[in-house]
């Protein structure tokens, strides 16, 4: 990009900042006037862009309304937000008042929800809207540690009152926040204290809380941002939740380390258009983004030409080829003449409906297909697939321009050590590694050993340049290609809680998607199948499509 410094000019250091809150503070003092944000609003219909000193105003606001509620420190709050600038604000006044927060998945199930809050014993809940919390509130009934509901989104006049006249913990946040605030202040405070905990589903039972503490989340910010250049004139598009760990780190921390800004997208089904509009030049997704996409670009291949796809596929190769030189891969061939050329006619077309200005993306939370890799690495695109896990902040390691093997997922962030232990499973030390599960001593022992080495649960073999790849896994998670992880034996309990499933099989590791093979009760599947009209003793039945979608809604009724 024109115009561009040395990147680590402006870095701030894990020691500067001390805390997350203090990082924000840090910001604001270097650069106030800089492009900080950038939100769609939903009032005037365009995106509008706010300053680290618009910020921290907003903050100021956030955090004086928090300290009226007179919490202690260490008190947890939970923020179930869609990734906006409040979300930030929140997170950001929630620690500078020595808060703990519990970011929580706007799409999670109630049930699961209410644990979460019971679980940690959060003291106040902020949601997105009146809905959201009629829809969570009934699953709450049981607990009475929550003090204060909080409701960004607006609603009539009338709707607000009988809101606020059935639930006194209930306000909106219109009203909660004050008119002004008093300037922020930097507080002291312990880099090491916990400064979040965040639900990651386990092999087994309920979710376990992750405790991340400030310096944790500093310091792989800081370990990534070495391995990934990131300058002040960089622009994040941030569309994977807030509450996902990696999107967190990179995505929200990173950015302001480094004193880039971030657009926030106004929801997935709106990304096509937002990247048009914003022209973000990093992004960061889930393998899932680019499988859509390349899924895209492989249905309209298949209505062009012959000279039209081959032509495509001429491109990619060069581009691929060409992108295995830069690395060091491949020995100089005249063909790589024509890549200019190749990404002129082919590469920049595709690019720019991405917003044609991407220097890199990262790709994190589960497996890329390299196939794909090798699509977009050919058309111009550079992918650096990374690694890692909530316990671990989430960064172990990820690919770097110059050194790019998108077959693996690159090498350790710097200040992070990893060996091979017992059955090729990957050992990790590193100061992103948490303080622990929150009030599970027992499984924290499990993955943590006592020479501190945090056991990750993958196969791995490592590369002589000290990359490392993914050869299986030893824990029983699936984890899909959006990187969300489902622990498939409380799905399979669920299924057969029904009695005519016998058996369930959920299968998904690395798809878009689960399956489940279903073994049906040879008993009830003769009454089963005469309901529908069927032949309980002909084979045939079974591609029924009403009994399919009978059996399938039967099976969406138990999860």
């Amino acid at each position: 990009m024109a115009g561009m410094v040395d990147w680590q000019e402006d870095l701030i250091t894990v020691e500067t900042a001390g805390t997350l809150d203090g990082l924000f503070a840090e910001r604001v003092r270097r650069s106030p006037d800089a492009l900080a944000y950038r939100n769609f609003d939903k009032s005037d219909e365009d995106w509008r862009d706010f300053s680290w000193r618009d910020a921290a105003g907003r903050v100021a606001r956030w955090r004086s309304a928090l300290a009226g509620e007179e919490f202690d420190a260490g008190d947890r709050v939970a923020i179930r937000l869609r990734n906006s600038l409040d979300w930030v604000c929140f997170d950001q006044a929630a620690l500078g008042e020595g808060l703990v927060t519990v970011p929580l998945y706007t799409e999670d199930r109630p049930d699961n929800i209410a644990y979460i809050l019971d679980d940690a014993a959060v003291s106040l809940l902020l949601v997105q809207s009146l809905p959201q919390w009629k829809k969570l509130e009934p699953a709450l009934a049981d607990n009475t540690v929550l003090q204060r509901v909080l409701i960004l989104d607006s609603v009539v006049a009338d709707e607000r009152e009988a809101a606020l006249a059935a639930d006194e913990r209930l306000r909106f946040v219109e009203d909660w926040l004050p008119n002004s605030a008093p300037p922020l202040t930097r507080r002291e405070a312990d880099p090491h204290a916990l400064a979040s905990i965040v639900y990651t589903s386990g092999t087994t039972g309920r979710s376990k809380g992750v405790m991340l503490s400030h310096y944790n989340m500093l310091s792989v910010a800081h370990a990534a941002v070495t391995s990934v250049s990131c300058y002040q004139q960089d622009l994040f598009l941030s569309f994977l939740p807030l509450s996902h760990t990696l999107e967190r780190t990179a995505g929200y921390y990173l950015p302001m380390m480094a004193g880039a800004a971030v657009a926030h997208a106004r929801s997935v089904p709106q990304l096509a258009e937002d990247l048009l509009t914003i022209r973000p030049t990093v992004l960061i997704a889930v393998p899932r983004i680019f499988e859509r996409v390349h899924g895209r670009i492989t249905a309209q291949l298949e209505k062009k030409s012959p000279l039209a796809r081959g032509l495509f596929n001429v491109a990619v190769n060069i581009g691929w080829r060409y992108f295995r030189y830069q690395q060091g891969e491949m020995r100089w061939s005249p063909i790589l003449l024509l890549n200019p050329l190749m990404k002129k006619l082919v590469g920049d077309k595709v690019t720019a409906r991405l917003g044609g200005r991407i220097r890199y993306a990262v790709s994190g939370g589960a497996a890329l297909p390299l196939a794909v890799s090798k699509v977009f690495i050919g058309l111009g695109l550079e992918i650096l697939q990374g690694y890692g896990l909530t316990e671990t902040s989430p960064i172990i390691s990820v690919n770097a321009s110059g050194t790019n093997d998108p077959a693996t997922v690159g090498a350790p962030c710097r200040g992070i050590e990893i060996r091979v232990g017992d059955n090729d499973e990957l050992l990790v030390k590193s100061p992103g590694i948490m303080l622990g599960y929150w009030n599970n001593h027992a499984a924290t022992a499990e993955i943590i050993g006592a020479d501190g080495w945090l056991h990750t649960g993958d196969q791995v073999h490592v590369d002589e340049k000290g990359r490392i790849r993914i050869t299986g896994r030893l824990k029983d998670i699936l984890v899909l290609s959006n990187g969300e992880k489902i622990p498939p034996a409380d799905m399979e309990s669920a299924i057969c809680l029904d009695a005519l499933f016998e058996q369930a099989l959920v299968v998904g590791e690395g798809r878009p998607c689960l399956t489940a093979l279903i073994v049906l009760n040879a008993d009830l599947w003769f009454g089963f199948a005469k309901e529908l009209g069927l032949d309980p003793f002909e084979r045939d039945s079974l591609k029924d499509e009403a009994l399919q979608k009978k059996v399938l809604a039967r099976i969406q009724t138990q999860l």
